[in-house]
Formats: structure tokens, C-alpha cells, sequence
């Protein structure tokens, strides 16, 4: 598979021979859970991980509806099952709005089959909890929030590694490359960057080289909810 934004080389590539062993083109695979397409379109593994842990929510939907079991540990499953499945590998991809918007939107979802309604006294009558309410109650780090979380953290992992090691050799990679016509897409390390200096200040690059610094200032930051962004579900 040759991965590649503009359709220049996949029609002249086609199937890869070794010796006597023929492997053979592919548009897109999947490797540890994450699916890897040719035009490195993220989207396409969002959609399935969350086709695939809708799956799972419904599965659990007698133990969720069950009154003799309290809110409090369901809450603990769905973090537990739910939300670290929908958080996986989610790290190193980098989310656009609509894939942000798509994960809230689910991760609300969850929360409202829980929770349940309440009981509106001015208009008498019972509604569902509104995006403010749920977060409210909750008092917990959102999936886009655990992921910003685990991608510093991921960060600092590879930025503390040798300078021989592939992960921190790929990570600073240059491509000897243009990039096309338009805005410039968002990138991991700019949100990275962004995210750090909410986190560890102006001098963020040089603290997550202190390992236990580092985890430290994520660790206040999940308690604190310091990458905490309202604007980003108030609208929707």
C-alpha cells in the first residue's frame, strides 16, 4: 500500500514480489485495531470504531437500564469498556471539527441512556439533559479531552527516547516535499504544541524531558480540566 495524498503513484505500483513470495496491493489494511488507508484518510477507522463500540453500548443496555444498579457504576463501566475502546490509537491522528463533533456528540449519547431524564418543574414535564447539565454531573474528563491527554503524554514518551530510535526519527522526519494548494491542514504537532503550552507554559518542551515532571503536570491537568473546552459542544 502506498500511502499518498494526490493520485500520482498508485496507478503505476501494483502488486510487491519477493523472491517467490507476491504481496499484494491493497487500498487500505488493518494493524493493531487501526485501519491505514491509502490516501491517509483517518476518517474511515473513526467510523468504524464507532460503528464498533455502538455495538458494545448496546450489548450493555440491560445492565445500563438496570435501577438496582447505581449510576455511579455504570459510569465505571462505561469509562472502563466504552470510552477507553473509542479513545483507542485515537492519539496519534490528528481530529478535525466534524471528527470532534462526531465523538462528543456519541460520548453524550452514552451518558443521556445513564443519567436519564429530569424533571422540568416550570413546564411539568420530563426532558433530557442538556450538554451543559451532563458535563455538570459528570465532573469528568470528555473523550476529546483524554485524548489531548494521551497524545502529550504519548509525545513526551517519544521526545525522551534516543535519537536512534524509529518512533523519534519518523516524529522528527522532514519530508523532502511540497505541500498543496489551500490551508494547510492541521497537523498532530500543532495541536501538540498548542496543547503543551495550555499545559506546561511557554517552557512546556523542556519540562516533558523531566519524566516525572511531565506526568505530573498531566496529572493536574486531567484532576484541573485545564484543556477543558466548552465552546467546542455548546453549539452543538
Amino acid at each position: 500500500m502506498t500511502v499518498e495524498r494526490k493520485n500520482t503513484l498508485r496507478q503505476k505500483i501494483g502488486h510487491l514480489k519477493i523472491k517467490n513470495y507476491k504481496f499484494e496491493r491493497v487500498e487500505n489494511f488493518k494493524y493493531l485495531g487501526v485501519i491505514l488507508h491509502e490516501d491517509n484518510n483517518y476518517q474511515i477507522h473513526l467510523q468504524e470504531r464507532i460503528k464498533n463500540v455502538n455495538k458494545t453500548y448496546f450489548m450493555l443496555q440491560k445492565f445500563f437500564k438496570n435501577k438496582n444498579i447505581s449510576k455511579k457504576l455504570k459510569l465505571i463501566l462505561k469509562n472502563t469498556i466504552i470510552d477507553k475502546t473509542l479513545a483507542y490509537a485515537l492519539e496519534t491522528s490528528t481530529l478535525t471539527k466534524r471528527d470532534r463533533k462526531q465523538l462528543n456528540i456519541f460520548e453524550r449519547k452514552g451518558y443521556r441512556g445513564i443519567l436519564g431524564p429530569v424533571y422540568d418543574n416550570e413546564k411539568e414535564n420530563w426532558r433530557i439533559l442538556t450538554n451543559k447539565e451532563i458535563y455538570a454531573m459528570v465532573k469528568k474528563p470528555t473523550v476529546i479531552e483524554t485524548i489531548r491527554l494521551h497524545r502529550l503524554r504519548w509525545f513526551g514518551h517519544v521526545q525522551r527516547m534516543e535519537e536512534n530510535r524509529i518512533p523519534k526519527r519518523v516524529l522528527c522526519m522532514n519530508l523532502e516535499t511540497t505541500r498543496p494548494r489551500g490551508r494547510p491542514r492541521n497537523r498532530g504537532q500543532d495541536e501538540v504544541r498548542e496543547n503543551g503550552s495550555i499545559v506546561g507554559g511557554e517552557e512546556w518542551q523542556e519540562k516533558l524531558y523531566d519524566r516525572e515532571e511531565w506526568k505530573q503536570l498531566l496529572r493536574t491537568a486531567r484532576n484541573h480540566r485545564i484543556l477543558h473546552m466548552p465552546m467546542e459542544w455548546m453549539n452543538e
